[in-house]
């Protein structure tokens, strides 16, 4: 018996919805098999959602894929912190605080998905993942230049990749058990808020 419009209709977002739902529960599975092993293993990360291989395969080819979609899954929290955190009020040394406070408990969660992507990406990829919260943080830098809050005395473009980079190294030095959680987040902000702040002083001295 041939199936009604409305009927192939339902059955449709039916099937949609389950398709969601499993990747959702994927990508879940893929964070947190991650953030506890450092690792991405197919088989770990189909039993931990409670599908298939096959269902796994068909929405993620390749673990590349899974990998890819979990770290946009996981920059989306960050860029979501960075909305919370209102970088818009007040000066930009304030916003850069809040900035930092929100999002580092985030970035420490999730270091060991950066670890693992870094061996799997190149740097212009991971940097193209991370555009939109850098874009943030470049504007950020601007409005603090703009109010003679933040140094000139640097490119911009210098200071966003230094900040990128500290925050990396901070990661690192918290996998590697040098640093705490709360030790490395003080020390990736202090380092951040110096390069920032730092070169106003000199450039005084020298006008």
């Amino acid at each position: 018996m041939e199936q009604k419009p409305l009927e192939r209709g339902a059955t449709t977002r039916r099937r949609r919805a389950d398709a969601e739902r499993s990747i959702d529960a994927i990508l879940d599975a893929a964070l947190e098999s991650i953030r506890a092993d450092g690792e991405l293993n197919m088989t770990g990360v189909a039993r931990k959602a409670g599908v298939s291989r096959v269902t796994l395969y068909a929405h993620f080819p390749t673990r590349d894929a899974v990998l890819t979609a979990a770290l946009n899954r996981a920059l989306q929290l960050v860029d979501a912190a960075l909305q919370d955190a209102d970088l818009t009020s007040g000066p930009a040394p304030q916003a850069l605080s809040r900035l930092l406070h929100s999002s580092w408990p985030l970035l420490a969660r999730q270091r060991n998905l950066f670890t693992v992507a870094s061996r799997a990406l190149s740097p212009a990829q991971l940097r193209t993942f991370h555009q939109p919260v850098m874009g943030s943080i470049a504007e950020l830098i601007a409005r603090g230049q703009a109010d003679g809050d933040f140094r000139t005395d640097m490119p911009r473009d210098w200071l966003v990749t230094t900040i990128y980079t500290l925050l990396h190294l901070a990661a690192e030095e918290l996998n590697a058990g040098r640093l705490t959680a709360d030790k490395a987040g003080f020390v990736a902000s202090a380092s951040i808020q110096s390069l920032l702040t730092g070169g106003r002083e000199a450039k005084k001295d020298s006008d």
